[in-house]
């Protein structure tokens, strides 16, 4: 039996959450509806309730109370009384142990078991039940922190949006192959943070990196049963707390100390975020704690409140329309921006934060309120613009100050090089900023990010390796994961030690990342790609903490196939060159020349040609001396045979090559007169600098 003799004092409403002050804590809660709250203290394993206290105060919704004998370390948990009636969208039930909304820190993790439930599983009534049960020896426990932490002299990097280049990573699956990090630290931010981890990142050139989510989530039973877990994260249930899987110690100033490693070497986190659903699932899910919490008030109800408005996929919604749900989630970012020192945020399904009744509202009340916030508004913030719900495509409809996922940029580019024919005026559209549909209301190029890879999808190996997916280890039969892959094996489905198809492979991903790289906008690379990893063909390993999800780092060389190189290659050059960088849209009038292989402008005819697959065009360059112009022309061929090109003569009298896809890296770089022709070999690229007669470098 708990004890219930510890001292309780009024406390106050705010902040919201468990918060130490050096003498004591204070307990927060909102809840609109619950009747009563219980504040229990478990031990220091987290496995037996040593006392029980009930907050004492109620004002203004909030629940609260203040122990001073409460200290750092302490594991706590809610139990809320009000009425279980799914019908009119209450499911309060004390016999579930409730994870704080607010907790920093978290100790365990879900232990599956019908008791989890607040209904009693398997009975024909299924959630009108309810169930007796006490769930907390197998629920997490959230930990009192003391949040002090020595930043000493930290400094944001503030990249520009026109420089950056975002680099994709799960936590775990970037360095738990790694055998030159310690055992323990593997698969963890103290590896992330670690000086062979940081010594590649730069190495590479990347400005930021972007973790797939590290908010505490859930592995959904349906997949523990099956032997599986929730690998990619995306199934949150705690806003304010890192995953406990991701922290070597079970410390959370581990993640601070990666944070403040990274910004030494000028490089930028960002976190993929998941505030459009929890964990909790649909009516049939479990209570773990926003459901028992006030589940009225957290999730978004349909006009049968037993039931829940679903644009996600998972089951539920949160509710941003209600204000103290909208400021959970402002309140959490702000945590992470001022506590984390993160640097930005990809909202994972953006479009159901923006929806008001059921549309997407580009004024609604979440969008509004991050682009005023004196905090958020300034740090990078990245939308998925789209969810499953109805109209919930919404690329290029989200606020100035945003950048969004560019999927139509990354269809496009596989289609071309693919060899799919009439794709030109689309190409042009993308690989320039895709200014039809972000050149509005003063957005610029770096709101379009680029990506032709990323965590969900093929890698950039399998894109070349694989026509079909291969998803068999999901245990889904094959049917999850898309089949608009877009990918062309080179003849064989899968590994194979034909040299001839491995070349033809090579020779794509370069082509791949050189239009990346070349293209205005934000570029996006999976971490990986460049070290030419593989997950067999699956193109959903979202289950999969395994050998298929995992990184494969080479053991010999960490650029086995000179892709890190050839990245590093790219980047400086598009970092020296402002033409590929450019900070506002190209306008056609001077600063860019759309040619045909023959080195003609293009006509309508042409651009409408079906069975075009190549492509070429000038862009005014940064002079490399005063008064000397350095056009840049670029020329494209996803022919399965060589093409001629014709150099354009008013460009530049002379042109020096800079890159191409089809040869090896060497060391000398041949000069063309104008007028000449150049053959670019099938599939591949060509970037060359324009020469003035007696200019520098001629």
């Amino acid at each position: 039996m708990a004890k219930t003799g510890l001292r309780i004092w009024p406390g106050r409403s705010y902040p919201l959450g468990a918060t130490w002050d050096g003498r004591g804590a204070n307990f927060a809660l909102f809840s609109a509806h619950a009747e009563r709250v219980d504040l229990c203290i478990f031990d220091h394993r987290g496995q037996r309730e040593i006392a029980r206290v009930t907050l004492p105060e109620y004002t203004d919704e909030i629940w609260h109370g203040y122990l001073p004998d409460a200290r750092p370390g302490m594991l706590y948990g809610y139990r809320v009384y009000g009425p279980y009636d799914p019908a009119h969208g209450h499911r309060f039930n004390p016999n579930k142990l409730l994870i704080d909304p607010y907790a920093k820190a978290l100790h365990g993790h879900v232990r599956w078991s019908d008791a989890h439930f607040g209904y009693r599983v398997g009975s024909v009534r299924t959630d009108l039940t309810f169930d007796r049960r006490d769930n907390a020896r197998g629920m997490p426990k959230c930990i009192l922190l003391d949040p002090a932490f020595s930043w000493g002299n930290d400094r944001a990097p503030h990249t520009a949006m026109e420089d950056s280049f975002i680099y994709e990573l799960h936590v775990r699956g970037f360095t738990i192959g790694r055998e030159d990090i310690p055992h323990a630290q593997r698969g963890t931010v103290s590896a992330l943070a670690s000086e062979q981890v940081i010594d590649h990142l730069r190495r590479l050139g990347i400005t930021a990196v972007e973790l797939l989510p590290v908010h505490a989530f859930v592995d959904d039973r349906v997949l523990v049963e099956r032997g599986l877990v929730n690998y990619w994260g995306y199934n949150t249930i705690g806003f304010f707390a890192p995953h406990p899987r991701y922290l070597a110690a079970g410390v959370v100033d581990e993640f601070k100390t990666m944070v403040l490693r990274l910004h030494d070497v000028g490089i930028e986190v960002i976190l993929d975020v998941v505030y459009n659903h929890t964990a909790e699932g649909n009516h049939m899910g479990p209570t773990l704690s926003f459901r028992g919490i006030d589940n009225a008030s957290y999730y978004r109800l349909a006009k049968n409140p037993r039931f829940y408005e679903d644009f996600t996929g998972t089951g539920n919604a949160l509710n941003l329309h209600h204000p103290r749900v909208l400021q959970l989630v402002t309140d959490s970012l702000r945590y992470w921006v001022e506590q984390m020192h993160v640097d930005g945020f990809r909202f994972d399904l953006a479009t159901t934060l923006a929806r008001e009744t059921v549309d997407y509202d580009p004024h609604s009340g979440f969008l509004d309120a991050v682009g005023q916030d004196p905090v958020l508004s300034r740090v990078k913030l990245i939308a998925e613009p789209w969810d499953v719900g109805p109209g919930g495509y919404q690329l290029g409809n989200f606020p100035p100050g945003w950048m969004e996922w560019n999927d139509r940029f990354r269809d496009t580019v596989r289609r071309f090089w693919r060899g799919d024919g009439g794709l030109i005026g689309e190409l042009a559209a993308r690989i320039s900023g895709s200014a039809d549909i972000f050149n509005r209301r003063g957005r610029r190029p770096w709101a379009s990010v680029n990506f032709i890879t990323a965590h969900d999808g093929f890698t950039l190996e399998d894109l070349v390796s694989y026509d079909t997916k291969h998803n068999e280890a999901n245990a889904e039969n094959n049917r999850d994961g898309t089949d608009a892959n877009y990918s062309w094996n080179s003849g064989v489905e899968g590994p194979t030690d034909d040299p001839k198809i491995r070349g033809s492979r090579r020779q794509q991903k370069r082509n791949l990342l050189a239009t990346l790289l070349l293209s205005l906008g934000t570029p996006l690379m999976l971490a990986g790609d460049e070290l030419g990893n593989s997950q067999g063909g699956n193109n959903n390993a979202y289950c999969q903490d395994s050998q298929v999800g995992w990184i494969k780092w080479p053991t010999e060389s960490h650029d086995p196939e000179g892709l890190v190189t050839f990245i590093r290659r790219l980047i400086s050059l598009r970092r020296s060159e402002t033409a590929l960088h450019l900070s506002r849209f190209l306008t056609g009038n001077g600063d860019v020349t759309w040619l045909t292989p023959a080195g003609a402008a293009y006509t309508e005819e042409d651009w409408n040609y079906p069975d075009a697959r190549a492509l070429a065009y000038v862009l005014k360059g940064r002079g490399i001396a005063p008064g000397v112009e350095a056009p840049l022309l670029i020329m494209l061929n996803a022919y399965h045979e060589p093409m001629d090109f014709v150099l354009p003569k008013s460009s530049a009298a002379r042109w020096r090559l800079v890159l191409d896809t089809s040869l090896d890296e060497n060391e000398t770089y041949p000069v063309f007169q104008s007028g000449a022709t150049y053959t670019v070999a099938a599939r591949s690229l060509v970037l060359l600098r324009g020469l003035a007669n007696g200019g520098p470098g001629a």
